[in-house]
Parts: structure tokens; C-alpha cells; sequence
């Protein structure tokens, strides 16, 4: 099972946007990151304040989101 509590909402950070434990790194920055070819260790070894638990849950975190809204359609 995926930790997905290590994502955090404040609305006084990034706009609201759902960040890693608190950190001023979205859900977005990571998901674009792996979209553009990084790989998690290339990630890893320019933030480093991330850890490797923190990518599964960016990834667990959006595929329960895709979950959620493809229930809404049906």
C-alpha cells in the first residue's frame, strides 16, 4: 500500500496544491519531472530533500486521483 500521507495541503503553500510532506514540491513537479525522462534517481540527486517513498506516493497519489474521477463518470 502506498503512503500517500506524506502529501500535504496548505492552502498558504504552492497555491494549495497538494505538496510532499510539506515541502514546496508538488505532486506536479514530480509527475512532470517523470513525464520529461528523469528518472527517480536523477530526482533524487537534484532534490535531496525528497526520498524514494516520496515518488511512490506522488505516483499513489495521482492514481487514486484518476480513480476518483473516473467514478464520477459512470
Amino acid at each position: 500500500m502506498i503512503d500517500t500521507s506524506r502529501i500535504t495541503l496548505d492552502a498558504g503553500k504552492r497555491g494549495g496544491k497538494p505538496c510532499i510532506r510539506g515541502l514546496r514540491i508538488t505532486v506536479y513537479d514530480v509527475l512532470g519531472w517523470l513525464a520529461d525522462g528523469m528518472s527517480e534517481a536523477e530526482i533524487l540527486a537534484d532534490y535531496p530533500e525528497l526520498e524514494p517513498e516520496d515518488i511512490r506516493a506522488v505516483l499513489g497519489f495521482a492514481a487514486q486521483r484518476e480513480r476518483d474521477i473516473s467514478s464520477l463518470r459512470t
